[in-house]
């Protein structure tokens, strides 16, 4: 599964630097999917393909956010997710609406950084 951040987060920023993905952003920022990844264009469902550096709506305005499609919980770079375990507050936390296996996270993981 992936990590969310829930709404008790104090706006810290402890976690943004620590996602090896870069799936983590400020409230009110916008995402893309290149940022600290090696995607130069990604295909969307329904087939559209999209330029890795376009600006995506951010998900949350109020406060810091995690993008789903692009959190591996780590896997393949350290033994837990770094966004909870630097998180003063514990608000990181398992999202319950994106549960995918390990071997589903290392393949995202591999697709995200084009690995061979």
């Amino acid at each position: 599964m992936a990590i969310m951040i829930t709404d008790e987060c104090i706006n810290c920023g402890a976690c943004e630097p620590e996602c090896p993905n870069t799936a983590i952003y400020e409230g009110g920022a916008e995402w893309t999917w290149g940022g600290g990844t090696a995607l130069s264009e990604v295909e969307i469902d329904g087939g559209e393909v999209i330029a890795g550096d376009a600006a995506q709506t951010p998900i949350s305005d109020e406060f810091y956010y995690i993008v789903s499609d692009k959190c591996t919980e780590c896997m393949g770079f350290h033994e837990e997710p770094q966004c909870a375990a630097v998180c003063p507050v514990d608000c990181c936390v398992d999202d319950p609406d994106y549960r995918e296996t390990e071997e589903e996270l290392l393949a995202k993981k591999s697709w995200l950084h084009q690995e061979a």
